[in-house]
């Protein structure tokens, strides 16, 4: 039994895997329309000095948005805005420190933003780590579910009252989470959302994006009960040639290389819906929406069950210190 629940998750993992490589081969990524320029707003990009989160962060500038890079490394951050700077960006680039697998850092990083007294009007919850080994955190949370999901899901909700803020009616303010169609395999249990009875890797990088977009629908279905001018919606680049895969294990890193080089999506290809999404006219006040290769798509059967979305929502409030409200 213990076997079996340890196979199955990577079994279902590749599995989409190669459906996923399947639609790439046969279908280009889509191309990004012409955006309107975002001058005089804001965004904060998790994970912005790398992969998809440069590459987010660099057109976001480009398209003239006050763009606040956070991430884990001050070095390679101020790197990065030197970059972008150096690119002839029309908007603003910095560096805040952030380390999403701990709860005092995301407060402090609120805070030192808010200092600020800057607006916000894009967030893009793009940071993400995947298959690594087992560990927990300094709060003593699972390492896939507290970067990925809680991370994100307290640096949201302290951030709630900027974007409602920030937001008009005719310009919402923008939530963007980054999830993957490993979610569609996922299996999320209320009992052990560490996975602690049976840990795999496989299984906590999925259950860890289920919950992702569980958030994302149960966050939007709050912020339209109240009336706010803030839409949520997650997204789904694709299989995307990042340093999320260095965690395979060797056979399968050395099998990864050829396929990469044919059929996974470069970093700026794999940007591009979370940019869309951050930025498209077409999708001012849309909200609640799953969104792959540029187009709305369903997500899991799962992720629309309002009361396994409110219990999730429930525990990660009582797991990262808010009040349920």
């Amino acid at each position: 039994m213990w076997l079996l629940s340890f196979i199955l998750p990577i079994f279902r993992l590749y599995l989409v895997g190669v459906k996923v490589l399947l639609y790439q081969l046969f279908n280009k990524p889509f191309t990004l329309p012409v955006l309107p320029t975002q001058n005089g707003r804001v965004a904060i990009v998790t994970g912005g000095a790398r992969g998809m989160g440069y590459e987010t962060a660099r057109h976001l500038a480009r398209l003239g948005m006050h763009v606040v890079i956070a991430g884990n490394s001050e070095e390679e951050g101020l790197q990065v805005v030197k970059k972008i700077h150096e690119e002839g960006s029309e908007g603003k680039v910095e560096f805040l420190f952030l380390h999403l697998c701990s709860l005092k850092s995301v407060r402090k990083f609120v805070h030192r933003f808010k200092a600020r007294a800057l607006p916000l009007h894009v967030l893009v919850n793009n940071a993400g780590v995947m298959l690594v080994p087992e560990g927990t955190t300094e709060d003593g949370f699972e390492l896939h579910f507290s970067l990925n999901n809680l991370g994100h899901f307290l640096l949201t909700n302290l951030l709630l009252d900027k974007l409602k803020r920030s937001g008009r009616h005719d310009a919402c303010s923008r939530v963007v989470t980054m999830s993957s169609a490993t979610h569609y395999v996922g299996r999320l249990n209320m009992e052990d959302l560490q996975g602690r009875s049976c840990y795999s890797a496989h299984g906590a990088y999925s259950q860890s994006k289920l919950a992702l977009v569980l958030f994302t629908y149960h966050l939007q279905e709050k912020i339209t009960a109240g009336g706010f001018p803030v839409t949520s919606n997650a997204v789904d680049p694709g299989m995307v040639d990042t340093d999320l895969y260095n965690n395979l294990c060797i056979p399968a890193q050395a099998a990864k290389k050829p396929v990469a080089k044919m059929m996974f999506r470069t970093p700026a290809e794999g940007a591009s819906t979370s940019i869309l999404a951050a930025t498209a006219s077409q999708l001012e006040g849309v909200g609640g929406c799953y969104f792959y290769n540029g187009e709305r798509t369903e997500s899991a059967d799962i992720t629309y069950d309002h009361n396994v979305r409110a219990e999730l929502w429930k525990q990660s409030c009582a797991l990262v210190g808010l009040r349920e409200s």
